[in-house]
């Protein structure tokens, strides 16, 4: 497993972020991060890297919500004071582009999250940390894919 042989070297942080903005694995960039809309898989299936070090925790939420806020906030200002529209186009109009937003940006904040963890080595992904977890119960390492 890549994971836990590496030598300690530089792990380059925008690439790691851009790859798991992307859903893809951090290290590779061609496995899968997720296995479905927001569960990550426990190993990239493309080069073994071990993800299940992740906590990403609040902190994925946290930033889609300022990032949704600040979007949303300015535009109905804008309309507020070009148009003054009725409560109900209020309503009609950003609500629906904030829950569009929030679950479109939500994968991505936590991609990131997880990119930017893997790349400064934090929460058990340098296997010389203390914080090292072995695999969590129930995961087979027979379903680890060999490192290329």
């Amino acid at each position: 497993m890549t994971g836990r042989t590496e030598t300690r070297r530089e792990r380059d942080l925008a690439p790691a972020m851009r790859r798991g903005a992307r859903g893809r694995c951090p290290h590779c960039g061609e496995g899968a991060l997720f296995t479905r809309y927001l569960k990550v898989a426990d190993h990239c299936p493309a080069c073994g890297e071990a993800l299940y070090h992740h906590r990403a925790d609040d902190a994925p939420p946290y930033v889609t919500i300022l990032l949704v806020g600040h979007i949303v906030v300015p535009l109905l200002v804008m309309v507020e004071e070009s148009y003054r529209p009725e409560v109900w186009v209020h309503i009609a109009l950003w609500m629906p582009l904030a829950l569009i937003l929030s679950l479109s940006l939500l994968p991505i904040t936590k991609g990131a999250l997880i990119g930017l963890q893997w790349a400064l080595r934090m929460h058990g992904f340098d296997p010389r940390s203390p914080e090292y977890e072995p695999l969590p119960p129930g995961t087979a390492p027979e379903k680890i894919p060999a490192t290329p």
